[in-house]
Order: C-alpha cells, then structure tokens, then sequence
C-alpha cells in the first residue's frame, strides 16, 4: 500500500472529526475594533464586522469530495474509488451547514507566528522548545506521517533547523500557543489570543461565501498542499493567492492552525479546532469551512497558529 493509500484508508479512522460543540465568540470584540486600531498593531490587519456565511451546503460538500478525489488519484476509475472512499467515511458532512452568522470586528495577525518568533519566546522563557520523542508520537497516534518524517522538524539546544526560520512554528500543542500569547502579551503591552474557529473562517473567505480565500474553484497552484509546493512547510506568504479578501497570509494549505474553540467529545475529553488544511492535504480540505479537532496537547508537524490582538 503506498502513502497515499494508506493516508485514504487509515487516518480516517483515526477520527479527525469536528463534532459541533458551542463556539460562540466569547471574550471576542470587547470593545467596538477599527481599522485605525488595528492598523496601529504592526503585522496585524483588519476584519470588519458583520454577517458572513459560515460553514457548507450540500453542493459544497459534494464539491469538496469531488475535487479531494480529482486530487487524489490520476484515472476515472481511482477518482471514482476515491470519492466513494470520502464519502463512505462522511469528512465533509460534519462539517456545520450554511448559515449566516454576525460577528464583531477583530485584528488578525497577518502572518502565521514562525520559528524566529517562537525562537525568541522559547529563549527568552526557558519553556519547552518544539518537538515530541519518537514513544509520545507513537501514543499521540497520528501515524500517517512516519517519525522519520518529524525528526527534520525538531528543535535542537532552542535552535530550530537550518533553512526554517520563515516557516510556521510547528510541533507545538494548543497550549505551548497559548502560553506564547500570554508570553507576547506582555512583552507588547498588548492582550492577544488565538482566533475563534468563526473568526478564522472569515478572514478566510470573506462575506461572500466562497469556499477559499481567492473564490470558488480550485486551483492547483494557489498553495501549499499534497501536490504543489515542498514535501514540508513552506516560508510564510510564498502563496500569494491563498491571501483572504483581508490581506492574511497561509489561509489556505502549509499547516492547520489552532484556534481558541473548544469541543467536548462523546467520551467526555475537550478537544481544541482546528481551521485551515496541511501541507499534505487535499482540495476538499483546504475550504475554509473544513474543520476538525485534536486534543489539546497534540504535537503534530502540520499544527501551527496565529494570533489575535484584542484592542482595548
């Protein structure tokens, strides 16, 4: 079985679903935002507020199958299996319906926090540096990706590897994000957060309702994803055209990013959403109304974040 067929087949069931919890936007839009606050935090730009579409209709998520399929596989006939294969196992259809939603206005970093910018959170705090051992990888459970395949990634003496210092922050858990922004907050006398699930998905798609930041349909070389871009992480903003109708960068494929909502899972566990798609994924996935959750102390080399700034 070769990686691709085992990404189909196995992670699947791996139970990367994102079953609908309460996400509403607490402790978001405290205050009335303007551009002219958020145009006074550097990297940071703005999401005006109001009614947005969140979430997909049922022609968007045949869309989805169909063109992860397209994406997938070569011949009619791998398409074919392959589309059955999606559609068997219900990626999409957990995904939240349509709906209109109005949110508050909010100032989203424009860029994906990268190794320099946890380098010097990681120094100048002694906390733990990116990684995971090969026995915490094994638990964790997210195999698709062979451990050889992390080791490129890890840190060594708070040094991240050579050639990544633009590339987004990764093997980190949506805690390890959390104390950076705690971190950050006060070295810039400025209160940040993570995004909320809503927020991330409409500064990535705007109020118009497309399924990515540049509109409807899918095009092979507008990101990072399993068949265009380097076998790994790429540097921040090298996709011009996976930059949302607000002008944020890697809104689409490179790496998932935390967000701030939270679920609570039929076994009782909380787990943390995450938007956005991998650099191993496929084009269903990279729409920004795909989601799905991990637990909160997943360490993954597809998992990075960015940030909120909360104007008082």
């Amino acid at each position: 079985m070769n990686r691709f067929a085992a990404w189909l087949g196995i992670v699947m069931v791996l139970g990367c679903s994102a079953q609908e919890g309460s996400e509403g936007v607490s402790g978001a839009g405290k205050t009335l935002v303007t551009q002219a606050d958020c145009e006074r935090q550097m990297g940071f730009f703005f999401v005006e507020g109001g009614e947005f579409l969140r979430g997909s209709d049922r022609a968007q998520k045949d869309y989805a199958y169909r063109i992860s399929a397209e994406g997938f596989a070569d011949s009619a006939d791998e398409i074919a299996t392959a589309e059955t294969g999606y559609r068997r196992r219900g990626w999409f259809d957990r995904e939240p319906d349509e709906q209109t939603v109005n949110l508050p206005a909010f100032c989203l970093a424009q860029n994906l926090i990268t190794n320099e910018d946890y380098q010097v959170f990681v120094q100048g705090t002694g906390h733990e540096q990116p990684g995971i051992s090969a026995a915490a990888y094994q638990t964790q459970g997210f195999l698709v990706h062979d451990y050889s395949e992390v080791e490129p990634y890890l840190w060594q003496d708070e040094q991240y590897p050579d050639g990544q210092g633009q590339h987004p922050a990764v093997l980190i858990s949506y805690e390890d994000a959390l104390a950076y922004a705690e971190w950050r907050s006060q070295q810039d006398g400025v209160t940040y957060r993570l995004p909320t699930a809503l927020e991330w998905e409409k500064a990535a798609r705007g109020t118009d309702g497309r399924y990515f930041p540049w509109g409807n349909e899918w095009r092979d070389q507008a990101t990072n994803w399993a068949k265009n871009g380097p076998e790994g992480t790429s540097a921040i903003a090298a996709y011009p055209d996976s930059r949302s109708p607000y002008g944020i960068e890697d809104m689409a494929g490179n790496v998932f990013e935390y967000t701030s909502t939270l679920v609570e899972k039929s076994n009782g566990e909380t787990e943390v959403l995450l938007k956005g798609c991998g650099w191993d994924d496929y084009p269903g996935f990279c729409r920004a109304a795909y989601q799905h959750d991990r637990p909160t102390d997943a360490k993954h080399i597809l998992f990075g974040f960015r940030l909120v700034a909360e104007i008082e």
